[in-house]
């Protein structure tokens, strides 16, 4: 019995890797940008598989760019400091002290721990801010916020020279101002210009909610910017969804083919999303 119920797994799993070929060819050479959001990255175990399926993308062909949150972590970090934030409609005020925790946060310990899971898991992956060869060029987004950047000026060249030599990027949120300063940048939104830049064919933004859901609570799996909009003005979608479906509708807009919000919490969401009839969570496609 147990050796049927074996054969029956190995089955099953050669039947899913035979439906996931044209899925596989359909996305080799594509440029899929991920954003790993702080919550979605959870235990030891859950970013053990997220690095697997990262690896398993770059194996088939496709050009993974991980772009990662860590607010969680600079929370923790900023209390063990005892460094007090401020904060202004709801945004955290980035003053020098508090600019000096997000980036050893997440360019050193957040940043290394995802680039060490990826390479573990047979990849070949290297950890980047937006700094590094002026990636991301910022204005300042508003002066009571101190130094929180918009993304101004792109230049993903070196993120293609990765992908000759499959090498996956793993990029911390943030960018250089245009004289010297260091600014934190939403992470969404530095995911999404990073998106726009690249032309990618996907942005999955990975979070801890399933999707964009209706009035009814239920997930809404195919979505047009038309009805994004229209569900933001009647006010079906709200509070946190805003931001991520805003940055959807802006990478849409500059050339990105479709954008994924789903639940990286699931596991293999990614792999289900690129390589399965099925999907997860909620795409947002131009119409």
């Amino acid at each position: 019995m147990k050796t049927q119920d074996m054969n029956r797994d190995w089955i099953a799993t050669a039947r899913t890797l035979s439906q996931a070929l044209p899925y596989m060819q359909r996305y080799a050479g594509a440029t899929v940008v991920i954003k790993l959001g702080g919550h979605a990255m959870g235990s030891d175990e859950a970013m053990a598989n997220f690095a697997n399926d990262i690896v398993l993308m770059r194996q088939v062909g496709v050009n993974p760019v991980i772009v990662h949150g860590g607010g969680p972590m600079i929370n923790t970090m900023l209390k063990r400091l005892n460094i007090q934030s401020e904060f202004v409609n709801g945004k955290r005020v980035t003053d020098a002290a508090t600019m000096e925790v997000v980036e050893m946060v997440l360019s050193g310990v957040v940043n290394k721990k995802i680039v060490q899971a990826i390479n573990r898991a047979g990849g070949r992956a290297v950890g980047l801010s937006g700094k590094d060869a002026n990636l991301i060029i910022c204005d300042q987004t508003d002066p009571e916020l101190g130094l929180v950047g918009t993304p101004a000026q792109m230049d993903p060249g070196l993120l293609r020279t990765l992908f000759e030599q499959s090498i996956i990027p793993v990029i911390a949120p943030l960018g250089a101002g245009r004289n010297g300063e260091t600014y934190n940048i939403n992470g969404d939104t530095a995911a999404g210009a990073i998106a726009s830049a690249l032309k990618a064919d996907r942005l999955l933004l990975l979070t801890d909610v399933s999707g964009v859901k209706n009035t009814e609570g239920d997930v809404v799996t195919d979505l047009t910017a038309n009805q994004i909009k229209e569900m933001t003005e009647d006010g079906t979608i709200a509070g946190g969804m805003i931001p991520k479906t805003q940055t959807a509708l802006d990478a849409i807009a500059s050339g990105v083919r479709a954008v994924v919000i789903l639940d990286g919490r699931a596991s293999n969401a990614c792999l289900l999303e690129l390589f399965t009839d099925h999907g997860a969570g909620s795409i947002i496609r131009p119409r």
